[in-house]
């Protein structure tokens, strides 16, 4: 068999792993850490989490929030404090109210008047719409203007109930559930990787080794993207900020994974701890690096997104991926030769010694496969495609208010109680801005509108009038979209008027519509750009082109499986509109991963020994590692599930579940079996292909094979 010899290693692989370059590696990123570790710190200052960082850059939606500074800040929403008596109000509850909106209006985000007391029709609520300018803070500073609300409120008649909804009242929802969500996030993340590498490598000390590098992967990138934030040249939210977290220590734990897992076989061949990890980077590091560039361009493919918390979510998770790659490719390994063999205590990977993998439960479960491969793949395809009918329960047309958190906050409550006594858009009017001169037009088509239930007298400021219309239905709710889209058909029949409606029933409108554009532009994008990395990495076409049809199956499965168990086992009652297209990005880009660990590391061995035995020996050699990942991978994402709120824990379930699909059926079975049936046609139309057929007549048997039989098992090639 061939073997690679020294001088062809190459010196990216020899920088961090010999003798003397492998102390100014530590020492290079020791200086990086200390000095991102600062900026790090301060990433959450920069977050922009106004609406429109949000929203589609050419929106209505996104234009009024622009054009409406002309009358009220771009940051002052509305907090809607509404009181109930069920037994009806009395006139001390009257008064009581009416003295608190002097003290709303004396807090210092209040910088227009509050409207009310409004009492409803039964004369069991009463409403007060405070004004509330949020600054440059964005809704960060809601929850604090919230509990100032809450506290002058508290003085109030016995039995005179209140609540703040609204937009500020789910705002400040929305903050408290998102509040330390790094910290959170890090922790929860960091414990799933430790007690996984602690069951991997059953050492109490090997562990530390990955964990450091992804931390340190963490803080860099943390501390690039706060420059890049700080400058404007990068728009970062809490949900890029919080995906961060996962993706760095997910995929930057799963490449130390691989290299210390192929560092550990090269150290049982070479007695010189430098040499092994030389070998080990050299053999690979193409795997890990076409996985990263995966992942990157998969992430930068959002750029094309017409979302912009999507959009801004791609570079955000791409330089998370870049720095993870630099770091493994060069701290960890600097860091384990200068460890040392002992740092795999209890269990070190002598020199000579053997290595179990080769006839170890991968080895068994592909002989098992071999017995037929084709109505392996078959089979596995059937089920996978059954569970992908599961799609059709998914509701991802958006989430209301009141089903977007765990349990039910006080905000939900409020709209409730709102719904219950008044108008149901009440609180958050559709905002129509017009021309001055055909206002009294717009205003009289507005009216006529279906759904509308009343409509406010224009306000003029610079040839510009703002009409606020309240509706019949609650903001959040389907039938408001509808609504919305029948009052934009109606402006924009009055000549000359050059009317656009927003707010917040507009925005979800907006956004709904934004997602499937979304969905339909960067999908097939991204199953292009995978296609074009595997075919330069594996030199072939049908190998790519049967690795992505198992990547979208997997992602069927999953999104299929995840849907069942959102509507009948946790009960919620439908999926943001962006949960598809974040789950294929997620499993598309970092689930196809496993298949290229496992197809480069068959490559290398069909060049030897053919591709029915390296399809066994690939397996063999990288199934147990690959699990390990995927754990690690499907463990990080299910911690987004330690958030109170839904989208998240949506995104965590079924982007886990994926990863676990494809770790332990698509990659261990359905990949296999389909190298199995098809042999040297994987490889077309390289070289390989044609010398396949007498590489595989010449070998004695594979791997699997020989554990079965016990015979001795076929070394794979080095």
């Amino acid at each position: 068999m061939a073997q690679t010899r020294m001088g062809d290693v190459g010196w990216f692989a020899r920088f961090p792993s010999s003798r003397m370059t492998k102390w100014f590696v530590v020492g290079f990123w020791l200086v990086v850490l200390a000095a991102a570790f600062g900026p790090a710190g301060k990433l959450q200052g920069v977050l922009n989490n106004e609406a429109v960082a949000w929203l589609p850059a050419n929106a209505q939606s996104t234009q009024v929030v622009k054009q409406i500074e002309a009358f009220q800040s771009k940051n002052e929403f509305p907090a809607v404090i509404v009181y109930e008596r069920a037994a009806g109000l009395t006139a001390a509850d009257t008064q009581a109210v009416t003295a608190q909106v002097a003290k709303f209006d004396a807090l210092a985000p209040v910088k227009n008047d509050s409207v009310g007391p409004i009492p409803s029709k039964d004369g069991k609520a009463i409403q007060v719409i405070v004004p509330v300018d949020a600054g440059d803070a964005g809704w960060d500073s809601l929850g604090a203007t919230v509990k100032d609300l809450r506290t002058i409120a508290q003085d109030r008649p016995d039995g005179l109930s209140m609540q703040v909804t609204g937009p500020v009242g789910f705002s400040a929802d929305s903050s408290e559930a998102f509040s330390g969500i790094d910290g959170k996030l890090l922790y929860s993340a960091m414990t799933v990787v430790i007690i996984i590498l602690l069951l991997t490598y059953r050492s109490p000390v090997l562990w530390l080794i990955p964990v450091v590098s992804a931390g340190t992967a963490l803080f860099v990138a943390q501390a690039v993207i706060y420059f890049l934030a700080k400058d404007d040249t990068l728009t970062v939210n809490a949900q890029s900020s919080g995906i961060l977290t996962v993706i760095v220590f997910g995929a930057g734990t799963d490449y130390a994974l691989l290299l210390v897992a192929r560092y550990r076989e090269e150290l049982r061949r070479h007695e010189d701890r430098h040499e092994a990890m030389a070998f080990a980077l050299h053999r690979a590091g193409p795997a890990i690096l076409a996985s990263g560039a995966t992942v990157i361009a998969g992430m930068l493919c959002l750029l094309v997104a017409t979302m912009n918390s999507t959009k801004g979510l791609g570079p955000v998770a791409a330089i998370g991926v870049a720095v993870g790659l630099l770091v493994m490719l060069t701290l960890l390994p600097a860091l384990l030769v200068v460890c040392g063999r002992w740092i795999f205590w209890p269990v070190r990977p002598s020199y000579g010694s053997v290595d179990h993998t080769r006839d170890g439960v991968w080895a068994r479960i592909g002989a098992r496969i071999a017995r037929a491969p084709r109505r392996t793949w078959v089979v596995t395809s059937l089920l996978l495609a059954v569970a992908s009918l599961g799609i059709f329960q998914l509701n991802a047309v958006g989430l209301q208010n009141k089903d977007a958190f765990y349990g039910t906050p006080e905000s939900v409550v409020g709209e409730q109680v709102l719904a219950r006594h008044f108008p149901a858009g009440a609180g958050s009017p559709v905002l129509v801005l017009t021309n001055a001169g055909q206002a009294a037009a717009v205003r009289t088509t507005l009216q006529g509108v279906e759904g509308v239930s009343s409509v406010g007298d224009p306000v003029t400021k610079g040839g510009r009038s703002l009409i606020q219309a309240t509706l019949s239905d609650a903001p959040d709710s389907d039938a408001a979209t509808k609504s919305v889209d029948r009052i934009r058909v109606a402006i924009a029949g009055v000549p000359g008027a050059d009317a656009i409606a927003g707010g917040d029933t507009a925005t979800r409108a907006d956004t709904l519509r934004a997602s499937a554009d979304d969905n339909l532009r960067i999908i097939p994008l991204i199953l292009g750009v995978v296609l074009l990395i595997l075919v330069l990495l594996l030199r072939a076409i049908t190998a790519p082109l049967i690795l992505i049809g198992t990547v979208v199956l997997s992602f069927g499965a999953a999104l299929g499986l995840s849907s069942l168990i959102f509507r009948n086992v946790l009960g919620f009652a439908g999926a943001d509109s962006s949960l598809p297209l974040f789950v294929f990005v997620f499993l598309v880009a970092l689930g196809i991963d496993y298949n290229i660990f496992l197809m480069t590391r068959v490559h290398e061995e069909a060049k030897e020994i053919g591709t029915r035995r390296g399809a066994l020996v690939g397996l063999a050699a990288t199934g147990g590692v690959i699990t390990s990942a995927g754990l690690v991978l499907a463990g990080t994402f299910a911690v987004l599930g330690t958030l109170p709120v839904v989208s998240f824990a949506e995104i965590g379930i079924a982007v886990a579940l994926g990863v676990l699909l494809d770790t332990l059926v698509v990659r261990s079975v359905l990949v296999t079996a389909l190298n199995l049936d098809a042999k040297g046609r994987m490889w077309w139309p390289s070289a390989l292909s044609r010398r396949d057929a007498a590489l595989d007549a010449a070998e004695p048997a594979s791997p699997g094979e020989a554990a079965e039989e016990g015979t001795p098992a076929l070394e794979p090639a080095r």
